[in-house]
């Protein structure tokens, strides 16, 4: 079992009251890890710790930011064989999974700092003679940074690589269900590196959160948020800031459409619905929510798919099952009610069935229909709803009929027509012919409606992290009215 500290001012702390709570692995019941248990006072501290940093940091060359964050991703893949153990026994992640975040999260700091000397500005033309017009970027101060559970390497790296990159200081709330994979990639990506206070780690018992949320919010230190959650959590968040006049960076939910035409590579089709639908046990903000296929082709498909999904094998992660388990129990128990409705209703199951603890196997749905739950909810879980459709349109239709809008995919061999299609579905990020389940470092990550604003990497992720200030230089005295 480890023991979890908050990281303030480049130092490990104890909660200032001695509080403390426990993780237990989703598998086994064992207690994992027993953590600091933060409340407001120690969020001021390491708000003020990020404060104090601010100036000195945001003034160091970019060449040294970026030297600093090259060595951070070589202290982060030089602890993972630690971090991903014990992210498989907090969240109940296959290794695979695990291992797959540890490159990305290098990959993230990585690019973060080739961003270093990519803070550029414009000279924008003036209508007023002898005078050098200018727009610089500049970092906000203190970055707030949020994290969830899912994918708990490469979404709390992004909560702080690209931040700490142009030059802000950060403030890391780690998830109650993982904090000790967020305090190693802490103490890893911080140990020779960052001066002290550049990036702190509060974490919290989830009592406690809504208290230690809100005085991180509304500290006036703090100038900029990001998040990467929920929708509902996001709408809070969202909400609590623009009271503040704080902006705001979130990645929220999803139920990513893949659209399977009539001349698709089914066999291909069949691999990235399979991949995008069961990954992490479907617990990613990018997983397929929705299999739309065209009804000439659907009976094929749907044999294909189950047959696939039916071979997956669901266990302990730690044994190597290549599906891991859910996060909880009660995860399983949510989407088990949505089956059950789905079926309830005319759905049918063609693979999966009774679910072992947190231990769930691949579900196929066939023919599920608008008045089901699972045709709109975020099933966060293993399974797949298969929705037939007459056409394009129809598939654009279905596609498009959520409140999210984050990923999607279309399958055809006819590029132009899939490109045709992908235009008109409502998501940050369309793949054609590949899964909806895609990262690189230097993408500008995103969606629009309910799964968020705002888009994290590459250049996209500087505008985030920076706001654009306006300077001017007087080459001539000016002439003034009076």
């Amino acid at each position: 079992m480890a023991s979890i500290n908050l990281f303030i001012n480049g130092a490990d702390a104890a909660a200032a009251s001695g509080k403390t709570f426990t993780r237990s692995n989703p598998v086994s019941g064992d207690v994992v890890s027993t953590a600091a248990a933060a409340g407001p006072a120690d969020a001021v501290r390491a708000i003020e710790a990020a404060q104090a940093a601010f100036p000195a940091w945001s003034a160091t060359p970019p060449a040294a930011r970026r030297a600093l964050m090259l060595r951070a991703a070589e202290r982060l893949l030089e602890s993972s064989d630690s971090i991903v153990a014990m992210m498989v026994k907090e969240t109940g992640a296959a290794t695979s999974w695990a291992s797959f975040n540890v490159k990305l999260g290098c990959d993230l700091l990585r690019e973060a700092g080739a961003m270093t000397t990519q803070l550029t500005g414009d000279v924008i033309p003036t209508e007023k003679a002898g005078c050098l017009s200018i727009a610089s970027r500049e970092p906000w101060g203190v970055c707030l940074g949020i994290a969830p559970w899912n994918a708990p390497i490469v979404l709390f790296v992004r909560a702080f690589a690209m931040a700490v990159a142009c030059g802000n200081t950060v403030v890391l709330k780690s998830s109650e269900l993982c904090p000790g994979t967020h305090y190693l990639i802490t103490k890893a990506v911080t140990e020779g590196t960052f001066p002290p206070g550049v990036v702190n780690l509060v974490s919290h018992a989830a009592e406690d959160a809504p208290e230690v949320v809100q005085c991180l919010l509304a500290h006036p230190a703090v100038r900029h948020i990001n998040l990467t959650g929920s929708s509902h959590v996001g709408s809070i968040i969202a909400r609590q800031a623009g009271e503040l006049l704080k902006p705001v960076l979130l990645e929220l939910g999803g139920k990513s459409p893949i659209v399977v035409l009539e001349d698709a590579n089914i066999d291909d089709a069949v691999d990235a619905a399979i991949f995008g639908s069961f990954m992490h046990q479907g617990q990613i903000c990018m997983a397929t929510g929705r299999v739309i296929v065209v009804d000439e082709i659907a009976d094929v498909f749907v044999e294909r798919f189950a047959r696939r999904a039916a071979s997956l094998e669901a266990g302990d992660p730690d044994a190597g099952a290549a599906l891991g388990a859910m996060i909880s129990e009660a995860s399983v128990k949510r989407v088990n009610a949505l089956i059950d409705d789905a079926i309830a209703k005319g759905a049918e199951r063609k693979s999966g069935g009774v679910a072992r603890g947190a231990i769930m196997n691949a579900t196929v749905l066939d023919r599920v229909t608008p008045d089901m739950d699972i045709y709109r909810a975020e099933a966060f879980g293993p399974v797949a709803p298969v929705i037939r459709v007459r056409d394009d349109e129809e598939a654009i239709r279905v596609a498009n009929d959520t409140e999210y809008g984050l990923s999607a995919a279309v399958f055809s061999q006819n590029i132009n027509r899939a490109l045709t299609v992908s235009r008109r579905i409502e998501s940050g990020i369309c793949h054609i012919n590949g899964p909806t389940i895609q990262d690189e470092a230097q993408i500008p990550f995103g969606g629009v409606k309910a799964s968020g604003h705002g888009r994290f990497g590459g250049r996209g992720g500087v505008e985030a992290f920076t706001y654009s200030r306006w300077i001017t230089v007087e080459t001539q005295r000016p002439h003034y009215p009076f």
